[in-house]
């Protein structure tokens, strides 16, 4: 399968976030990228193809263009400030504030748009951000135009980011923009399937009220695990949508049998709903040895995960989320593909 991948994804390094009252050197690295390419490289995935670039409508179709415009102006105002470092909100927005307004400041709109302490915008951010959506745009195309499997190599990634927030270093969200790019392209239906072990808040906040988009997430419980307010299994949807959001939450400590019992599930739903393209979050942030996460699965665990997505014979798009394990990034994720391509 063809590698989408931009080096500009580079252009984007956190000086660090604030976890577990601490700051810390960002988990979120410009090597993750560069370990999963060289690793496909080495295993001879495919050839490497350069995003093109899209218009902005393109990223707009999903996200507010009021958020949009902040990202990639929020670094040049936040020096305008004289603040150093990265441009990140003091407060939040919660329960009782006025979400009819977007505050004119800069302080106001991060506080409005951005939900955590780990998603910085630096100077080269938006550059990043903007070709990190060009390269699941460039990989929508290529299935669009008839491609069994591409595998857009994003960063920064993206399955945090809604439609008019973002977080979890994430900023847009490369998923849902390639979504509606295939729907806009000609298919009817797109399933997501999400396996990275955090929730994928942003991607259910856009499509909960959707039944051209079905979304099956199977993650650690928010009852113990980012994002904590949304990911439960009573969430399916809504209106239109209800019907067509599918979590399968998982308790700390999760190995491959229940895993894969919940995958199971997963692809039995979105075989049923019988969908034109998959398209795959691939976080492998399950690895046994992530630092930030609480599953155990192993690398050969992730190669049985492709040859069991590969069964649903879909063309298929894998646009790259989580995984902090960085030393052992490259083998998951390209054992995820080759266990596609090889099923």
């Amino acid at each position: 399968m063809d590698i989408i991948f931009s080096p500009d994804h580079a252009l984007h390094e956190s000086p660090g976030e604030l976890n577990s009252g601490e700051w810390v050197p960002a988990f979120e690295k410009p090597e993750r990228a560069e370990l999963i390419l060289a690793r496909a490289l080495e295993m001879n995935l495919g050839k490497v193809v350069a995003p093109d670039s899209f218009p902005r409508g393109a990223i707009t179709r999903i996200h507010d263009p009021r958020m949009v415009d902040l990202l990639e102006s929020a670094a040049a105002e936040w020096a305008e400030l004289g603040r150093p470092g990265a441009a990140l909100p003091f407060t939040f927005f919660t329960r009782g504030m006025r979400r009819d307004r977007v505050p004119q400041g800069l302080e106001g709109r991060l506080a409005y748009f951005c939900f955590d302490a780990g998603t910085p915008v630096t100077a080269t951010s938006w550059q990043a951000i903007r070709s990190s959506a060009d390269v699941a745009l460039t990989g929508a195309r290529a299935i669009s135009g008839g491609a069994s499997s591409v595998f857009s190599l994003c960063r920064p990634p993206g399955h945090h980011a809604g439609s008019d927030h973002y977080g979890g270093y994430c900023f847009l969200n490369n998923a849902a923009i390639a979504v509606q790019s295939l729907l806009d392209s000609g298919a009817l239906r797109v399933a997501i399937l999400d396996v990275d072990y955090h929730h994928g808040n942003g991607s259910q906040q856009i499509f909960y009220e959707r039944d051209d988009v079905l979304l099956v997430n199977i993650h650690a419980t928010p009852d113990q695990e980012y994002p904590y307010l949304l990911g439960f299994a009573d969430e399916p949807g809504a209106g239109a949508g209800e019907g067509f959001n599918l979590n399968l939450p998982l308790p700390w400590g999760t190995e491959w049998p229940d895993w894969s019992a919940a995958l199971e599930t997963g692809c039995a739903r979105v075989a049923d709903y019988a969908p034109d393209v998959l398209v795959v979050s691939l976080g492998v942030d399950t690895y046994k040895h992530d630092p930030i996460s609480q599953f155990k699965l192993d690398h050969e665990h992730f190669t049985r995960m492709g040859a069991r997505i590969a069964k649903l014979g879909l063309p298929t798009l894998f646009v790259m989320e989580g995984g902090y394990a960085v030393a052992e990034i490259g083998i998951n994720a390209v054992n995820v593909l080759t266990g596609f391509e090889g099923a």
